[in-house]
């Protein structure tokens, strides 16, 4: 019966769409690449080349274009973070390995998968480009056509064939969803850039400088560390304690919005694929489960295979009630490694700004300049892989904790052996907490008998030197043996504490699951610091701050003016003439250093002529 409803199922959800999206986007590189040509042509090259002199009718166009800036980039941050969430479809497709379904040797497979890449790159290539433009009237426009077609044909797919072989019923709906609302915020946020570029256009709205050296969180920063700290620091919440407190002095680049946000989508689908196998696996044991029924009823001797039969039907039913509960628990627990990484990222970049490297690890501090640009390359990407894997391997691994959960203690419970079980764990309690006791008490006894007093009534502890020495060396003789013992257990534990520690920080690529000394080993580690070097490095605010300044005072030298960098302009301030400017700075200096006044050279000068005239007198 239950195969005949496995397939009315499949029957019910059977359909066919006349619209292939993989086909499309095969199809779609065409109207791609003539808006990269467009945009393309609408840049200008900043360095002319010797074929510029040949070429006087493009005049430098047809530039590199750009669609994000993975270093520093601070407006639009959403925009790209939704026009990453468009692509979670393509993305979650590479992970699965699609394109191998092409028949290639295996040492080619990495080489197809980097053509399939590159060919999903170049697809979504206009969203970017369109965003990131500074001809925002066609970008916009532009944008907003490409947008539209990848919306009506993945609308006119699912309409056509709602259901897929994968999941099933509605699994088109249940996949493309996301995707679909990120293309509806794109093309909102096109006809808000259209409207934008034409009101600038027409001279009703002054044209807002987006690009800017300095950015506007970044001189706030430099200006609260000439501020003095508050004698009595405001009193924070709980939230602000414990979970995240708000700096408007500090924002995330795009790059760590746009990987949040193509995380918790690509996760998002991750655990839908995973829920409906599990469905289908479930339904598999539900036959297997069936069978060993019937073959336990069919042998004259079932007393013997019944205790196994109803056993492997109890493991069964604890493997899928474990499975499923931990799903909501492993998704949790990843969903909190997206935004405590925005919160590490954050506390890390400050302590590089205030010159901090001790919070890394000693031969990470001084990483290579290649090492830092390829990891700005590869964070994202690896960020994402490092998620869903370690959600599989966090799920499987709470999934087996449940099990053994159930077993120590809601079965034995269940089935009448509470006193046995509790018996057992309070034995096995008893145990640990006597060899926990005898460790406390070899140091109670070394603090007691085997140190020296201390040599000031206040120290907090005495000194590290041995007293009462024969006792001492008969103590040491006597507890080996047992010590030897008692390194088995401790062996095993930390064992088990590195297994629990590896998997559950498995997803956590800002911290090493290496032990210290070994931290090079972890690639991904070091692709986190690689990373945050190189946006410490074109991030700065205090370098950015002294680059302003000069470029602005620069710029005023020439033109008597600055309409660029005006964070750190003082339109009151007076004009002050050099050489007093020269002593005012002299005079700060000897107030703060008084021993310098000494060594001035006038002061040299002056003693050596006194000297002189005395020994003329």
């Amino acid at each position: 019966m239950l195969s005949a409803e496995a397939g009315s199922w499949q029957k019910n959800v059977t359909c066919e769409s006349s619209i292939d999206m993989e086909l499309f986007l095969h199809y779609s590189l065409i109207p791609s690449c003539a808006i990269i040509l467009v945009l393309s042509f609408l840049e200008r090259r900043v360095n002319r080349r010797p074929i510029d002199e040949n070429l006087h009718l493009l005049d430098g166009r047809f530039g590199i274009v750009i669609p994000l800036d993975f270093v520093g980039t601070f407006t639009n941050r959403w925009s790209f973070g939704f026009a990453f969430g468009a692509t979670a479809n393509k993305v979650m497709f590479l992970f699965s390995e699609g394109y191998l379904s092409w028949r290639v040797p295996k040492w080619a497979q990495a080489i197809v998968l980097l053509v399939g890449g590159i060919e999903v790159g170049l697809s979504y290539f206009p969203l970017f480009a369109c965003l990131s433009t500074d001809f925002q009237v066609v970008g916009s426009a532009l944008g907003f056509s490409y947008t539209f077609i990848w919306f009506v044909v993945a609308v006119a797919c699912i309409v056509q064939c709602p259901h897929g072989q994968v999941v099933g019923e509605y699994e088109k709906i249940l996949f493309y969803w996301p995707s679909l609302l990120c293309l509806v915020f794109l093309l909102g946020q096109f006809v808000h850039m259209f409207v934008k570029g034409m009101r600038a256009h027409l001279h009703q709205e002054v044209p807002k400088e987006d690009k800017r050296f300095l950015e506007a969180h970044l001189a706030q920063h430099v200006k609260q560390l000439f501020q003095k700290l508050p004698q009595q620091q405001a009193q924070k919440s709980w939230f602000q304690r414990k979970v995240y407190e708000w700096d408007p002095c500090f924002r995330f680049p795009g790059r760590m919005i746009c990987t949040s946000v193509l995380s918790l989508i690509c996760l998002y689908i991750f655990i839908i694929i995973e829920f409906y196998i599990y469905k289908h696996v479930s339904h598999e044991l539900e036959i297997l489960e069936g069978s060993f029924e019937e073959l336990g009823a069919s042998i004259n001797t079932s007393e013997v295979l019944k205790p196994a039969v109803l056993k492997m039907k109890e493991l069964i039913n604890v493997t899928q009630g474990a499975w499923i509960f931990t799903i909501f628990s492993a998704l949790l627990t990843c969903v909190s490694y997206v935004f405590h990484i925005l919160a590490c990222y954050r506390k890390h970049m400050k302590r590089l700004w205030a010159g901090k490297k001790d919070f890394l690890p000693l031969m990470s501090r001084h990483p290579s300049s290649s090492q830092s640009v390829a990891a700005i390359a590869r964070y994202s990407g690896w960020q994402i892989a490092y998620i869903l894997w370690g959600y599989l391997i966090i799920h499987v691994v709470q999934c087996l904790f449940g099990v053994l959960i159930v077993y120590s203690f809601v079965l034995p419970i269940k089935h009448g052996h509470g006193l046995e079980m509790a018996k057992g764990l309070g034995i096995g309690a008893l145990t640990i907490g006597i060899v926990i006791g005898f460790m406390i008490l070899q140091i109670q006894i070394a603090a007691s008998f085997f140190l020296q007093p201390k040599i000031r009534p206040e120290d907090k502890q005495k000194p590290l030197a041995l007293n009462n020495r024969k006792a001492f060396h008969n103590f040491n003789y006597f507890l080996f043996f047992y010590n030897v013992l008692l390194g088995l257990g401790a062996c095993l534990f930390r064992l088990l504490c590195s297994f629990i520690l590896g998997t559950w920080l498995i997803a956590r690529i800002d911290r090493t699951i290496m032990q210290k000394g070994y931290e090079a080993a972890d690639i991904g580690f070091k692709t986190w610091i690689g990373m945050i070097f190189m946006d410490h490095h074109h991030t700065n605010p205090t370098l950015l701050s002294f680059c302003h300044i000069l470029l602005t005072r620069n710029t005023e030298k020439k033109l008597h003016r600055s309409t660029k960098y005006s964070y750190f302009k003082n339109a009151s301030e007076s004009k002050v003439s050099n050489t007093t400017k020269t002593r005012w700075l002299l005079l700060y200096t000897l107030l703060n250093n008084s021993q310098l006044a000494a060594l001035r050279k006038h002061k040299l000068q002056s003693s050596s002529r006194n000297a002189s005239q005395n020994c003329r007198t």
